[in-house]
């Protein structure tokens, strides 16, 4: 209000002083010379003068008025007079108030037109100051208070800014300035019902009775919002609103930055655990193997020393096939570190299916004898191009899992069908059923139903499973069975090679 009082009476003193100037000029050049007609183009100047130094029309034509006035009671006959003597001076007057008119417009266009580009100039450099600040923050609540902080200055406004955690759930307490420049943590008000309207927002903001809340959404989720309050809100002009929605895409960019960082961060330890995993894995694994070829050996020759009668028989019987579980669970890990580490070479050859499944069962039927598989295969010969003791590995770990989670009077079936391209192979069965088919295939998951407490698998047999089977350049899955149980489905490739006869 100050502001506005003192620029009217500045203007006004701007044109009383203009018009004051040619009436001095006129009384010194009629005391001179007597050409007091010419003070009517000084008059004009003024008009002019007025009209550029001051702001809208009013003063531009109310100073054409006033000189005409203080023109003719100084300057014509009668003097001293408001009486217009000659008609000719209402031309006079006319000419003074278009040039005021004139003059004031293309005065007004050209400070609008200078106000719009310092303005312009003045929001390009706040965001650029506040990109750069963005750039430097290492975290939600640094980009919350240079965003707040930012914005506040911009509007004039107490802004607030409320962070999301990495699930896309608002954080309890929002970020807002004080009057004073400092900033606050204020507790959000029913939590439940912000995020609700929040979600089903279907425009650039939400109103409510104390802000206007301006979701700021990354590339997944929802990563925080900026409240302005309502009263400011409702007021924004457009350039305003154009620089908030400027300012909102700029904080997206920054809180994704953030988030793909910790991403990226996160993967890397993985990765890293990972890889330190598999090395202590792999290293654990090759010492095992030679004292385990000689428990399995002397075990094995025990047994065939001893009576089935003999309590050492069993005894022996026992260690064989618990050194065999252990010795299977060796060579997994050896195999999955190979795959991870792109040691292990695809050896294939055109080998024929029966042979393949034969050679698993083989196997299975020494850790499983009293188990029965039911086999359906093509009655014809079927030649798939694999590496067949991988292929074997994989039917192997697929019956061994099967047979690890049915009853022994329990179904256990292996297809294989063949089509255009591709052979698929199917390993099911009528026990439970699978429980997250989602996290099979994840290394060290397992099943809370395992053979005995002594033999529980580490999780790596499924994985094993799926990089020997995507090495082939196929793909595998595992469903449940309509009437229960799980089946397990992998195809290969066929290739040129093959050929049924």
């Amino acid at each position: 209000m100050k502001q506005t009082i003192t620029k009217h009476l500045i203007s006004v003193s701007i044109m009383l002083l203009l018009i004051a100037l040619p009436t001095a000029i006129g009384f010194l050049s009629a005391s001179i010379n007597g050409f007091e007609t010419n003070i009517t183009i000084i008059y004009i100047l003024s008009v002019l003068l007025t009209a550029r130094f001051t702001s809208g029309y009013f003063y531009g034509i109310a100073a054409a008025v006033l000189s005409f006035m203080t023109f003719n009671w100084f300057f014509t006959e009668p003097y001293y007079s408001l009486k217009i003597h000659d008609p000719t001076l209402l031309l006079t007057v006319i000419i003074m108030t278009i040039t005021a008119v004139i003059t004031s417009t293309l005065t007004s266009k050209v400070k609008q037109t200078a106000a719009q580009a310092r303005e312009k100039e003045a929001e390009s450099n706040i965001l650029y100051q506040m990109t750069n600040h963005l750039t430097d923050a290492e975290t939600e609540s640094q980009i919350a208070a240079i965003v707040v902080q930012t914005v506040s200055r911009i509007l004039s406004c107490n802004a607030g800014f409320l962070c999301f955690d990495e699930n896309g759930v608002p954080m309890p307490h929002f970020i807002q300035q004080k009057d004073d420049g400092t900033q606050i943590h204020r507790r959000l008000e029913c939590p439940v019902d912000f995020q609700k309207r929040i979600k089903d927002l279907h425009k650039p903001y939400t109103a409510e009775s104390k802000f206007y809340d301006y979701p700021i959404y990354g590339r997944t989720m929802m990563l925080g919002v900026l409240r302005i309050p309502t009263a400011c809100a409702e007021k924004l002009s457009d350039s305003q609103n154009k620089l908030l929605y400027a300012t909102v895409e700029s904080t997206a960019l920054a809180l994704d930055r953030l988030h793909s960082l910790r991403e990226q961060a996160k993967s890397r330890e993985e990765t890293a655990q990972e890889r330190y995993r598999a090395n202590l894995l792999r290293a654990i694994s090759h010492d095992l193997r030679t004292p385990l070829a000689g428990i399995m050996g002397n075990s094995e020759m025990i047994m065939d020393m001893t009576e089935k009668s003999d309590g050492r028989y069993s005894l022996a019987r026992d260690i064989y096939e618990d050194a065999d579980w252990l010795h299977g669970l060796v060579e997994n890990i050896l195999s999955l570190t190979k795959f991870q580490d792109g040691r292990l070479a695809l050896k294939k050859t055109p080998e024929a299916v029966e042979e393949v499944i034969g050679a698993a069962l083989v196997i299975l039927k020494k850790r499983a004898p009293k188990r029965e598989i039911e086999v359906d295969i093509p009655d014809s010969l079927l030649l798939v191009p694999m590496d067949a003791r991988l292929i074997t590995q994989v039917l192997v770990n697929l019956l061994d899992n099967a047979v690890k989670h049915t009853e022994p009077c329990q179904e256990i079936r292996i297809s294989v069908r063949a089509a255009s391209q591709f052979v698929t192979f199917t390993v099911s069965d009528r026990g439970d059923g699978l429980p997250e088919t989602s996290k099979l295939f994840q290394m060290f998951y397992t099943t809370s139903k395992q053979e005995s407490a002594t033999r529980k698998g580490i999780g790596l047999g499924l994985p094993i499973c799926q990089s020997i089977v995507e090495a082939h350049g196929g793909c595998i899955k595992a469903e449940n069975r309509a009437g229960g149980g799980a089946k397990f489905t992998f195809t290969l490739p066929m290739g040129d090679e093959n050929h049924e006869s």
